[in-house]
């Protein structure tokens, strides 16, 4: 079904996975140390109606490790570039760091995207306040872990014991308590594949210098809808960020998630893509929905 590439983009080469052509240009950007194989759940459905171009970011997956950086700034470039080869305007579908670079790049290219879907961006959650939460050892534990060049079973195991600190919690909790075997399996084999150099940003809280997503979410112009999931149950973006998203937005509009974590298009499939086909259906022929917000 899926035909993967190396394009040459922004200077380098990104693995890219192309489905059939059944319409415009989606393009499906994933989150910080995963693949493009991490939105299998969506792919049977977006694909009928849809040409999907699945991304390996920068320094993940098949794609190429970048000198220049892995700050979230770093990515744009490469999916402007990848806008820029199409021939009409291309919708983008992000999660957590890809949602973020959607919104950049539909900012520097208002007249080459149709739509946006922002799944659960996390902004300075994982930016200068993740010092003030479980993702900041998190990550510098998955840093460690990575730098020794682990097999894939020492990795899941590792993985599994890898100690979170929880704000508020009188002791460390394991990932493994936190997440299914499953879930360990994916995330090791995709930091199998992952440049170490990419969790520096992160784990220093300077991955979104030079962002400012107020002045980037005025310049859009296409339908931008926001999946929020639940911050009670790890999800990551905050309520004032909502706010200024919707404030800035010419036409956008939220579907929140109660009870449901970061992982929307995993933990929530079904509710995900009743939302995103509706918005993505609505702006395929050119028709925008009309602004609103949607509990």
């Amino acid at each position: 079904m899926f035909i993967e590439r190396r394009w040459e983009l922004n200077g380098l080469k990104l693995r890219i996975a192309e489905g059939p052509k059944h319409g415009p240009p989606l393009v499906l950007l994933h989150g910080v140390v995963r693949q493009w194989t991490d939105f299998a759940p969506l792919w049977p459905a977006l694909a009928t109606r849809w040409s999907i171009h699945a991304v390996d970011f920068r320094g993940h997956g098949g794609s190429d490790r970048a000198r220049s950086g892995y700050k979230v700034v770093d990515y744009v470039g490469d999916i402007v570039a990848l806008l820029d080869r199409f021939d009409e305007p291309a919708a983008i579908y992000g999660h957590s760091l890809g949602a973020m670079v959607a919104l950049a790049a539909a900012a520097a290219r208002p007249d080459k995207t149709r739509a946006v879907v922002l799944e659960d961006p996390p902004f300075h959650t994982m930016g200068r306040d993740i010092f003030g939460t479980p993702y900041h050892s998190q990550f510098q534990g998955m840093a460690r872990i990575v730098r020794l060049g682990r097999s894939p079973a020492e990795l899941r195991a590792e993985l599994a014991a890898l100690p979170i600190r929880i704000p508020g919690e009188p002791a460390d909790v394991p990932l493994g308590r936190l997440r299914d075997a499953a879930a360990l399996r994916f995330m090791a084999h995709c930091l199998e594949r992952l440049d170490p150099n990419v969790l520096d940003p992160i784990t220093a809280g300077e991955w979104l210098d030079g962002y400012d997503g107020p002045a980037l979410a005025a310049r859009i112009r296409c339908p931008a809808l926001v999946l929020e999931a639940d911050t009670a149950v790890a999800g990551m973006l905050r309520p004032e960020d909502t706010r200024w998203l919707l404030e800035n937005l010419a036409d956008g509009a939220i579907v929140r998630f109660p009870g449901i974590g970061h992982l929307l298009h995993w933990q929530a499939t079904e509710s995900v893509l009743r939302a995103t086909l509706a918005w993505l259906e609505a702006a395929r022929d050119g028709n925008s929905p009309a602004t609103g917000v949607s509990a």
